[in-house]
């Protein structure tokens, strides 16, 4: 992929997480890591559904920024620290869309095998402890579940995902907010306890 490519993917994944409702405002921020090995983020203070192409930033893995005259967002670090726990991740996704940020917020990890493709295309979601917005701190509490997991949710902030590339990161979020959103009516509004079965679950990972 060229530079060019990334950055026009980077633009039409803000345009889609702002058109669903997954961004409020100048909220959420995406990255990918281009061929090259730099990273491609989006600044701080600018609506993912109205980017242009020069406000985008690239930066090393040790956040020297390389272009770009936008101000950094305040969770440029998180991101850097994806790439830096698995370098088999591209691509990272941060938004606040309704439902699986309420769950991170209530500080619940979205951990109920409920239906198959949740558990398919997304897996347990844990629930990475609050940190102070914009510190080190907020790296430090997603570290330990990168190489395991798809997604974690901030507490009290909202979840992040990640991916091969940008297509995978993006869609990895689409399923964490069904699945958040599923979860919220069987369990909190219809207060259903059904779950999938440990047989019914061993099947699903054994054929996915």
């Amino acid at each position: 992929e060229t530079q060019m490519d990334i950055r026009e993917q980077i633009l039409d994944i803000g345009r889609r997480l702002y058109s669903r409702g997954f961004v409020a405002a100048n909220d959420g921020n995406i990255s990918a890591m281009a061929e090259d090995g730099s990273i491609w983020i989006t600044p701080a203070g600018v609506s993912k559904g109205e980017m242009k192409i020069e406000q985008l930033i690239r930066m090393d893995i040790d956040g020297n920024v390389l272009e770009g005259c936008s101000k950094r967002s305040s969770e440029t670090e998180m991101h850097l620290r994806v790439y830096r726990e698995d370098s088999s991740i591209r691509a990272v996704v941060h938004a606040h869309p309704a439902f699986s940020t309420s769950f991170a917020v209530a500080g619940i990890p979205l951990d109920v095998p409920c239906y198959p493709e949740a558990l398919v295309l997304i897996g347990k979601v844990p629930l990475a402890p609050y940190a102070k917005p914009g510190t080190m701190a907020v790296p430090e509490s997603i570290a330990p579940f990168v190489k395991e997991n798809r997604a974690v949710l901030l507490e009290n902030h909202g979840p992040l995902t990640w991916g091969k590339d940008l297509t995978e990161a993006y869609y990895r979020m689409e399923s964490l907010e069904n699945y958040a959103r599923i979860l919220m009516y069987t369990k909190y509004i219809l207060h259903s306890d059904k779950v999938l079965t440990q047989d019914q679950i061993d099947y699903l990972l054994d054929n996915k």
